[in-house]
């Protein structure tokens, strides 16, 4: 089976088929013009990942704080991350990096994106 892409690694966007086997094993990647792009696509392909970004609640404002994990996770744990995130409360003062939830699904802490004073 053939699956083509678009590399999104660097700036050069380059096009991408790679090939899998009835296992769903990639045996080959073309059009990549770095390295970087044939692990992208075996990555994609078999394990894709995300960085996700939301918001949650304030217990002290009105405002909501931006956070983001702080490595991809599974693409396919994405949703459940959410849920779990409308159950979370930061009090402020909160500093960029400071961890919200650590270890979410042993993945990956989810972690402040902005100073709230």
């Amino acid at each position: 089976m053939k699956k083509e892409l678009i590399c999104i690694v660097c700036p050069m966007g380059c096009a991408l088929c790679a090939e899998m086997n009835e296992k769903g094993e990639v045996v080959s990647v073309t059009g990549n013009t770095c390295p970087r792009g044939k692990v992208y696509a075996e990555a994609e392909l078999t394990h894709p990942t995300r960085t996700l970004t939301s918001t949650v609640r304030m217990s002290n404002r009105t405002a909501l704080l931006p956070v983001k994990t702080n490595r991809p996770i599974s693409k396919e744990k994405m949703m459940e991350v959410m849920a779990m995130l409308r159950d979370v409360r930061a009090t402020a003062p909160v500093h960029i990096g400071d961890v919200v939830l650590a270890n979410v699904l042993g993945e990956a802490d989810v972690i402040a994106a902005a100073d709230v004073e």
